[in-house]
């Protein structure tokens, strides 16, 4: 398995950890399964303390896997958490789903930006909506109670409405102009994850040891 995403409970305040624990790690196999139709990797998460992972020897890089595909192999680098508000994408009810179409499509016209492109973000990110490119497919638990939205790992990392205004000049944001031809590096997690592909972890806090499922759309 990869590591994906390291996150402290100092860094999400917000985030509720399980008691003990202050570090959350994101890991996955980087190959496509078939669990549940999803046909992509599977999260595995794991709460953990500080004072357990720096009683480990630490790595300078993690160890290359044997098998995988290059599309769910994250390049290494680091998260800068920033707090948004955001509303739900096409997880509205209907009849809402539709005045917000229309109000949408005015909006667009006006000013060249959608209500599903602004008011959700697209990004890898701890909480809110998933920004879902498919149908929703919100899941329910096991006894029966809809999971909560933990994150989500995106393919749109280093663009979108939502990357702050500081960062749309650093090189890799996607923003900067560029000369005809100029290369591109990308400073983000590098995974194409089918261009525009989103990994969804959901979890479930009302049962013991918190049961994780995922979704997947590209």
């Amino acid at each position: 398995m990869v590591p994906v995403l390291q996150l402290f409970r100092r860094d999400v305040p917000a985030l509720a950890f399980p008691p003990g624990t202050d570090v959350l790690q994101v890991l996955w196999r980087p190959l496509v399964h078939s669990e549940h139709d999803q046909w992509s990797p599977v999260p595995v998460l794991r709460w953990r303390s500080t004072v357990e992972v720096l009683a480990e020897p630490l790595l300078e890089q993690a160890t290359p896997p044997y098998e995988f595909d290059d599309d769910y192999v994250p390049q290494p680098c680091v998260v800068h958490p920033t707090g948004t508000v955001e509303y739900p994408n096409w997880d509205l009810p209907a009849e809402l789903l539709e005045r917000v179409g229309e109000w949408s499509a005015e909006l667009e016209e006006t000013v060249g930006i959608s209500y599903f492109d602004a008011f959700t973000t697209q990004q890898s990110k701890v909480g809110g909506y998933p920004g879902w490119t498919q149908k929703p497919d919100w899941p329910d638990c096991a006894c029966g109670i809809p999971m909560e939205h933990l994150l989500t790992i995106s393919a749109s990392e280093s663009c979108g409405r939502r990357l702050p205004v500081e960062e749309r000049t650093r090189p890799g944001s996607g923003w900067e102009v560029r000369a005809h031809g100029e290369h591109e590096e990308d400073d983000s997690h590098g995974m194409a994850m089918s261009d525009c592909g989103g990994v969804y972890v959901f979890l479930c806090r009302s049962c013991p040891r918190w049961p994780s499922v995922h979704r997947y759309d590209c």
